[in-house]
């Protein structure tokens, strides 16, 4: 007789709690960094009448998006959230939609609420006992947003 794969069980709310420690203090961090370079580009531009672009504008994104990728595979390693590659690119490149919803109903701190829970939802798919638990989470968090912004 032969026994199925078993996933060993070890304990969850760690590094649950840790995956959404981490998309919350991102999503902190990114929501500031975005202000802070609004804030600079209002500076610098004031005087323009025409289009005006800075450096920050043209490299904001991609450096939140190279922090947050660093900073998750890290922590995620730490964690021992596997496998990192079906976890992490879902919760950087579908990120935009459920923080941009939240912050545009109930503010910044609506915003990183929500970048804690997206961050949980889909590391908690990374298991195959929660997966769908996890997946449905999120996705329903996700059609939530696609409501509020396009709606």
């Amino acid at each position: 007789m032969t026994t199925p794969y078993a996933e060993p069980r070890p304990p969850m709310a760690p590094r649950i709690s840790g995956a959404a420690a981490t998309g919350a203090v991102l999503t902190l961090g990114a929501d500031r960094f975005l202000s802070w370079v609004g804030h600079q580009n209002t500076q610098a531009c004031e005087t323009t009448d025409g289009l005006c672009f800075t450096w920050w504008d043209l490299t904001a994104i991609p450096l939140i998006f190279t922090t947050a990728l660093i900073t998750l595979i890290v922590i995620y390693k730490q964690l021992g959230i596997r496998p990192r590659l079906a976890v992490i690119p879902p919760t950087i490149l579908l990120a935009p939609f459920p923080l941009t919803a939240a912050e545009a109903t109930a503010g910044w701190w609506a915003a990183i609420i929500t970048g804690g829970a997206w961050a949980s939802l889909l590391a908690l798919g990374a298991w195959s006992r929660y997966r769908i638990l996890g997946l449905s989470g999120a996705g329903a968090v996700l059609l939530a947003s696609f409501g509020v912004l396009y709606g």
